[in-house]
């Protein structure tokens, strides 16, 4: 049998297309099978930063700006005209389509092949596209998913949207004023927010008893109030029973509450693109939502590897991309990598930001006790940066051992995507929070915050040290007596 490709990338996400590039830097021949990238989260980013300046310039009147205004009104009225902001975001989108097109990944010696496959497993292992059979030594399926929609009454006959179509779909001057939420998803705070900042009214309803179970409660609380002065009303551990339209309105029955709506938008899950894929045959076996792999991205078969969401997990371009590496240098070399999610980070685009990384408070105190942890944490208050910008809002929070070995961080605030990197790089690198604490950041900057967070781990230490306290005392009172 004559092996065509190293790798053969099953596409139609970024990673694929990430994880093709990759491939080729290796000098692998590699064949990208895709039939078409959707670009939704681009354009949601895009939309977001139009409403994150929407708030700006709302609140610039604390700073003791204020527009002239033509009319009599003393108030300044914020107004987003859609067809102007869809038309940037289409732009944004066109830029990264031309970064990451077919044809620069064919430039650089990638095989791009157009349409819909499967695989088959007699006489040998291949993946048929086209008319035409592709012989790898490995195979990575990189296709992504779709959203999931519950199982609700009336659901599918009274219409909705998702966070793949959303932006794309509005095809009016105006949004819609009216929206409800179907959440689970931490996007669909962010989607949240945008739409309330835009001058929805927004209802946002979550199954859980919060709005994000899996983030350290004291955060989640403080970005759900965030919401909830934002205009959102947030309904938790409330589940949806039913969906009608009673002539152009749309109602959900929530638990109790009828509410009345313009447009549904369903957010509660991804589910993985692998029904055609003939997966069965080759013996690769799958969950509900996610194909089952092992440490090293591995699927059932050995040959066949997989990552970003088809393999479950939340939907991040950037833990999607780790996989793709792990993935890949074990499909190309010897397969001894293993992934290890405590030191990747993720984030939403919330305002203030939320990003974590590695294990929250509750977590690491299951895992090591109560009394081995320490819980290091900050106000952004307290950074000088925060008072000249009014971002006063936020706070980073830091889980450590008494060793002074990084555990976890979350931070919620301001610049807190470029503040959980160097955390996450330190967990990584075994890298010891003292070293955080004698950062000597820019001043000023919101890298103060976390200097100021690393050192309650030093005064913590000095603290709950009688006898290094009692030495320090006496050290100092000879000092001061010897001077004379």
């Amino acid at each position: 049998m004559s092996i065509d490709y190293d790798i053969v990338i099953i596409g139609g996400s970024l990673t694929g297309r990430y994880a093709a590039l990759a491939a080729t830097q290796l000098h692998a021949t590699v064949a990208l099978v895709e039939s078409q990238v959707n670009y939704g989260f681009i354009h949601h980013q895009a939309m977001s930063e139009i409403g994150k300046l929407t708030q700006g310039l709302s609140d610039a009147a604390n700073f003791g700006i204020h527009a002239t205004q033509a009319n009599t009104s003393d108030k300044c009225q914020i107004s987003v005209a859609l067809p102007e902001a869809m038309q940037y975001a289409r732009g944004i989108v066109s830029n990264i389509q031309e970064q990451n097109s077919p044809a620069i990944l064919a430039a650089l010696g990638v095989d791009v092949i157009f349409g819909k496959g499967q695989f088959q497993s007699s006489p040998h292992l291949g993946f048929a596209v086209n008319n035409r059979l592709l012989r790898g030594r490995t195979y990575l399926l990189a296709n992504g998913s779709r959203p999931a929609i519950p199982d609700i009454e009336g659901l599918q006959t009274t219409g909705y949207l998702t966070l793949s179509d959303i932006w794309q779909s509005l095809k009016e001057a105006k949004l819609p004023k009216n929206w409800v939420i179907i959440g689970g998803l931490p996007q669909s705070i962010d989607i949240a927010q945008t739409l309330a900042r835009l001058g929805c009214s927004v209802t946002l309803i979550v199954k859980y008893a919060s709005i994000l179970p899996y983030v350290d409660p004291e955060i989640a609380q403080l970005l759900q109030a965030q919401l909830e002065v934002d205009g959102v009303r947030v309904l938790t551990q409330t589940p949806v029973t039913q969906v009608m339209r009673i002539q152009d309105k749309k109602w959900i029955q929530a638990a109790d509450k009828a509410i009345e709506t313009d447009e549904i938008l369903v957010a509660i899950g991804q589910q993985p693109n692998i029904e055609s894929l003939n997966l069965a045959t080759v013996g690769v076996k799958w969950q509900q939502r996610s194909l089952v792999v092992n440490e090293k991205l591995q699927t059932t078969n050995h040959r066949i590897y997989a990552c970003g969401d088809v393999i479950g997990g939340y939907d991040f371009a950037n833990i999607a991309n780790y996989e793709a590496k792990i993935a890949l240098k074990n499909a190309l070399f010897f397969p001894n990598l293993r992934v290890n999610y405590q030191c990747v980070p993720w984030a939403i685009s919330s305002d203030p930001t939320l990003a974590q990384v590695g294990l929250t408070e509750a977590q690491a105190k299951r895992r090591f006790g109560p009394n081995e942890i320490l819980v290091l944490r900050q106000y952004y208050k307290s950074a000088t940066i925060a008072q000249l910008r009014g971002d006063t809002t936020g706070i980073c929070k830091l889980i450590v051992l008494h060793s002074g070995e990084i555990l976890g961080a979350t931070v919620l605030g301001t610049e807190a995507k470029e503040l959980i990197n160097p955390i996450a790089l330190a967990i990584s690198q075994k890298i010891l929070v003292k070293h955080l604490g004698n950062l000597s950041a820019v001043y000023p900057s919101y890298s103060e915050i976390l200097e100021q967070t690393a050192q309650e781990w030093s005064q913590h230490r000095l603290n709950s040290n009688n006898a290094l306290q009692d030495f320090l005392e006496g050290f100092f009172h000879f000092r001061r007596n010897w001077n004379l």
